[in-house]
């Protein structure tokens, strides 16, 4: 999973958090007898009920209408183009379908691949909601240096553009510095018009990406200054969610604006990064960089690895209209955040601290992605295989 910690940080021992859960709903396997290898993602297949979920090996199946399946049938196995050299982080990452689905059948998965190392993002086709192997398009191939921070989770904006979120490219302390420099696609937020070609690329540049006219800057870029964002996710309100995994001390979630500079890695989160890399005063006459603070960020006293969230729709838990559920990797706590219209913290919510009598239940619960279920609930995906869901 694109979780960004050196393996070795995985087995921290973390104190209990000291804040006071309300009364607020229980986590419950929703497929007790199920697993799925490592899962990333779920996907609603448009015009239809069917739910899809995507397993970091590489298959794409088929969740099961039947709460007491043991097995799930397969939609699309891609196992033979994608290819691991460090399974932790790399696989197959996102999934997406094109907004006009239903009529043109496309749609995006973003996955590893080696000999060179490089993370694709391919459009494919499907044929009555059959996948057609033969389709592949390759809209992008970024080469990766190391084996972690692949980042991932594409998805459409209310815009119609498709949003791609990349990590830094791996290793610590972003040791090329890629996430500050807007040549580099590392370490990015990237936008593209899937629908338009600009030049000889595969796809189009909208013409307001913030960066279409800046010497030495690639025009896909969004936004910058991130580190391994793990989790996009645009609410109701057209705002657009990043949960960007830290490195030492710090996990953030940012609320993210055109042309904005997240930070990595002049500083993790809103803290300065013992690294000496100071942003510029100035940069060629113009005003100093402005870097942007995470709208929520914990330290590494709740957690080492967040897992990026969506904003709760669901009617079941009224008191969870409109705050953005989320939760870390490795300590299992689940948090739900308000925050006003202008994007301000009014409060953040334990949902499910750490079960201090029973230390080992509580681990098995490592939440690797929140989804929307069709009916606005939410599914909670993890690290042992099962998909967990809210109960009263």
């Amino acid at each position: 999973m694109t979780l960004s910690h050196h393996i070795i940080a995985a087995i921290l021992t973390l104190p209990l958090v000291l804040a006071t859960a309300t009364a607020s709903p229980t986590f419950v396997p929703a497929f007790p007898n199920l697993t799925i290898k490592k899962p990333v993602t779920t996907a609603i297949l448009p015009g239809t009920d069917t739910e899809l979920i995507v397993a970091q090996g590489g298959i794409i199946y088929i969740l099961p209408k039947d709460r007491n399946a043991s097995e799930a049938a397969i939609w699309f196995d891609l196992t033979e183009r994608v290819t691991i050299d460090k399974d932790f982080e790399e696989g197959l990452l996102g999934l997406t379908f094109h907004p006009n689905y239903t009529s043109n059948g496309k749609f995006y998965v973003y996955y590893s691949r080696q000999d060179p190392k490089r993370s694709i993002l391919s459009e494919f086709v499907a044929i009555d909601n059959k996948p057609d192997p033969t389709s592949e398009r390759h809209l992008l191939e970024i080469r990766q240096p190391f084996w972690n921070h692949n980042s991932g989770l594409p998805t459409f904006g209310p815009d119609g553009y498709l949003y791609v979120s990349t990590g830094d490219g791996g290793n610590g302390n972003d040791p090329l510095t890629h996430s500050q420099n807007l040549f580099s696609p590392l370490g990015k937020i990237l936008r593209l018009d899937i629908d338009t070609r600009s030049g000889d690329l595969p796809y189009g540049i909208p013409a307001d990406n913030p960066f279409i006219a800046t010497p030495g800057a690639l025009a896909e870029i969004w936004a910058y200054g991130m580190r391994n964002p793990w989790g996009l996710h645009f609410d109701k309100k057209g705002r657009l969610w990043c949960a960007d995994v830290g490195q030492a001390m710090w996990e953030e979630i940012n609320l993210i604006t055109k042309g904005g500079n997240y930070g990595w890695s002049y500083r993790e989160g809103a803290h300065d990064l013992a690294l000496s890399r100071n942003p510029p005063l100035t940069t060629e006459g113009k005003d100093a960089i402005t870097l942007i603070d995470p709208v929520h960020e914990y330290s590494h006293a709740d957690g080492i690895s967040i897992t990026g969230g969506v904003v709760y729709q669901g009617d079941a838990f009224p008191e969870l209209q409109g705050k953005y559920i989320y939760g870390d990797w490795k300590s299992g706590f689940v948090w739900a955040l308000t925050v006003d219209d202008d994007g301000k913290k009014i409060s953040n919510t334990i949902l499910r601290p750490r079960n201090a009598t029973d230390d080992k239940k509580a681990n098995s619960f490592q939440p690797t992605m929140f989804t929307t279920r069709p009916d606005g609930e939410l599914w909670i995906l993890s690290w042992d295989g099962k998909i967990y869901e809210l109960a009263k």
